[in-house]
């Protein structure tokens, strides 16, 4: 494990970058603005063609920004006068094919990314690279013979072995199956940290850039929405897109009144700045609900999903509002059953001003 600074260094900063690829259309990114730390993971998510890969091929260099700058190191990559090529701004990158050679053995496509290196150098940068990722004993195996996991674990070696200054992940893990993916994003998680490794992370996944990222930053239509550390997202979120993506919330109406939002589950903590009588919206996940039975209740269920652990249940309010709630896996409700319906949450439910 190399050795930490005593103060976080920035190794990437992206200023204001702008990439279109046609006239006609919206910016794929558009203005887009973060830095990240020396060992810190950053993960950008968001829905397809919301331009977060975009970015990352404007920070690998296979894309060349229309405006903005780019530095990595401290070095300007990418800019008005400037445009250095991928092979030369000390960049890592596992792409979610892997992009391994087939008729290269495990060990070999490690040691491809040193060629022009000292061979004993090659040899043994590349089988600690392996033993990192817990392969040494399948070295001599090719791809065809390796899981998903191992080869995904081999290109991230591969990746590594330079010591690049920036590791870039596209996707990495989509193609291994559920119970796969869990396992090797633990894994992969891990060897990142301990290595210090700073990477830019793309995922669509929610759960899966919680998990991964130090800090996550949010895009929808080309721009950053949102960037923080995934707590801060997830329980403040400072818009309605990001609540809606990253927590799956509903939109409950509501006033301003001198008790704070009233809606019709009744009154919630407004924040400051919005006048009496605005209208409102406040964001509510399912666990921030709670139902029992009840005859004259107000609401009614819709349906029970049932995921397992657990129950979602669909409610639909008297005021034809819907909203979503957890119960355990045991406790089984029949659609069309009156319930009554509170808000159960302890913590400040985010709420948006209504155009």
């Amino acid at each position: 494990m190399r050795s930490r600074p005593t103060e976080p260094v920035t190794k990437l900063e992206v200023q204001q970058i702008v990439k279109r690829f046609s006239p006609a259309q919206p910016a794929a990114v558009d203005g887009v603005s973060f830095d990240l730390a020396d060992g810190e993971i950053l993960a950008l998510v968001g829905p397809s063609g919301c331009g977060k890969t975009t970015t990352l091929r404007l920070i690998a260099g296979l894309e060349r920004p229309d405006r903005g700058l780019i530095r990595i190191a401290g070095r300007p990559v990418a800019g008005e006068r400037v445009f250095v090529p991928p092979e030369r701004r000390g960049v890592g990158m596992v792409f979610q094919d892997h992009a391994l050679f087939p008729h290269l053995t495990a060990y070999e496509n490690v040691a491809f990314g040193l060629r022009g290196r000292p061979a004993a150098e090659i040899r043994a940068t590349a089988s600690e690279m392996l033993g990192l990722v817990g392969l040494e004993r399948l070295a001599t195996r090719h791809p065809h013979a390796l899981s998903g996991g191992e080869r995904q674990r081999v290109a991230l070696a591969r990746a590594l072995a330079p010591g690049p200054a920036l590791v870039l992940m596209d996707e990495p893990f989509s193609s291994l199956d559920a119970d796969m993916r869990l396992e090797v994003r633990e894994q992969v998680r891990g060897i990142l940290k301990e290595m210090g490794a700073t990477v830019v992370f793309v995922t669509h996944d929610q759960e899966e850039a919680l998990f991964m990222g130090d800090r996550l930053a949010v895009f929808n239509r080309g721009r950053l929405e949102q960037i923080g550390a995934p707590e801060a997202l997830f329980h403040g979120a400072e818009t309605r897109f990001v609540a809606e993506f990253m927590g799956d919330s509903d939109f409950l109406r509501g006033e301003v009144g001198a008790e704070g939002v009233r809606t019709a589950l009744g009154a919630v903590a407004a924040p400051a700045g919005l006048l009496p009588g605005a209208a409102v919206e406040v964001a509510l996940r399912a666990d921030d609900v709670d139902f029992r039975p009840d005859p004259a209740g107000n609401a009614v269920i819709a349906r029970r999903i049932f995921r397992g652990a657990f129950n979602v249940y669909r409610l639909r309010l008297d005021t034809g509002e819907t909203v979503h709630a957890f119960k355990e896996h045991t406790e089984i409700l029949p659609a069309g059953a009156r319930v009554a319906v509170r808000i159960s949450a302890e913590h400040p439910l985010a709420v948006f001003p209504l155009p």
